[in-house]
């Protein structure tokens, strides 16, 4: 049976290679036995450590790279078997990063001829770690995993892909919402959507936390509640819902409203919101006229008591009664 060569390092490696350019450049002939024999390689992937098929793949990169054997080999990756276990994914992975080590990705035989380029590659790498994402996350959900077992884990993926909350929001998000069978029906569609975000609202958290990210969501659930009739009246409940959950700040509503919004049913998602809106701005303008009376008390010099007295009201002003009052506001 065909076994890697076994190396050490990375110079190994190239002493590898070496020896293959010598041998083919001299011996054509041997050019379909070597293809033949990286496609049993290929296919018998499995049977080999992490680290021996790192090494191969590492191997073979540079091979294709200086055009010593047909990219077109690579079909074999796509055996169900390989994809299967994920094993494909990884082995690709190392294969075209130490193609675009050797050699410019233009030379890909893979891609188009109009789509060989550095970005083009980026991009599609891109695509296949969200696929990836999107697998497990829905595995785990219809598992009906502990939702923080699910923000460990794509904390842990987005670390590890280096991915920023941004780049998978609406990803995130898409996978939630298609994870349910939505009723045709309004006034039902919107209990079982809130019970539905209320349950995954620390994994879109997770993936909503810096000011673009936050932005992009709200967007997002604006164009979908349009393109899904039945969420047209659930829009607000929604963002009310990620309101009182930390999801999103009043800072990112209020960004939407002011202009941050989508064309989509503009008219209609902005009379939903607008009572909410007079609501957090209001409060904040109460906060603020609170702080200064403080510290005007302060400065003038009263009594301790009454500066730690006016303090612990306005404490309890902006946390506990905005809290209570968004009820009225829908999301249960």
């Amino acid at each position: 049976m065909c076994q890697p060569v076994k190396v050490h390092d990375d110079n190994d490696v190239g002493d590898d290679d070496e020896v293959f350019n010598k041998l083919l450049r001299r011996y054509k002939y041997l050019e379909k036995s070597f293809e033949e024999s990286i496609r049993k390689l290929l296919v018998f992937l499995k049977g080999f450590t992490d680290d021996e098929q790192e090494k191969l793949a590492i191997t073979l990169g540079i091979i294709f790279a200086n055009g010593f054997c047909k990219a077109q080999v690579l079909v074999c990756l796509f055996e169900d078997h390989v994809v299967k276990e994920g094993i494909a994914l990884r082995f690709a992975t190392a294969l075209f990063r130490s193609w675009l080590d050797e050699k410019d990705i233009g030379s890909v035989e893979l891609f188009p001829l109009n789509k060989r380029s550095q970005e083009a590659f980026n991009k599609q790498q891109s695509v296949e770690i969200k696929k990836e994402l999107q697998k497990s996350l829905e595995e785990m959900m219809e598992n009906d995993d502990n939702p923080k077992e699910i923000v460990g884990y794509l904390t842990d993926y987005m670390k590890k892909h280096e991915l920023s909350d941004s780049d998978l929001v609406i990803h995130v998000w898409n996978t939630l919402m298609s994870q349910v069978e939505w009723n045709k029906k309004e006034e039902l569609v919107a209990e079982q959507a809130i019970k539905h975000l209320k349950k995954y609202a620390l994994v879109i958290a997770t993936v909503a936390r810096s000011t673009e990210a936050e932005s992009k969501l709200c967007i997002k659930i604006q164009e979908y509640c349009y393109d899904n009739m039945a969420f047209m009246k659930v829009f607000q409940k929604i963002l009310v819902l990620f309101y009182k959950t930390d999801v999103l700040s009043e800072d990112s509503i209020l960004r939407w409203y002011n202009g941050g919004h989508s064309a989509k049913g503009k008219s209609v998602f902005l009379e939903q919101m607008k009572s909410f809106v007079e609501w957090l701005q209001n409060a904040e303008e109460a906060m603020v006229f609170v702080i200064l009376i403080m510290y005007t008390l302060k400065m003038c010099f009263f009594r301790e008591e009454i500066v730690l007295y006016l303090y612990l009201v306005y404490i309890s002003f902006k946390f506990f009664p905005r809290k209570r009052i968004v009820v009225s506001f829908g999301a249960k």
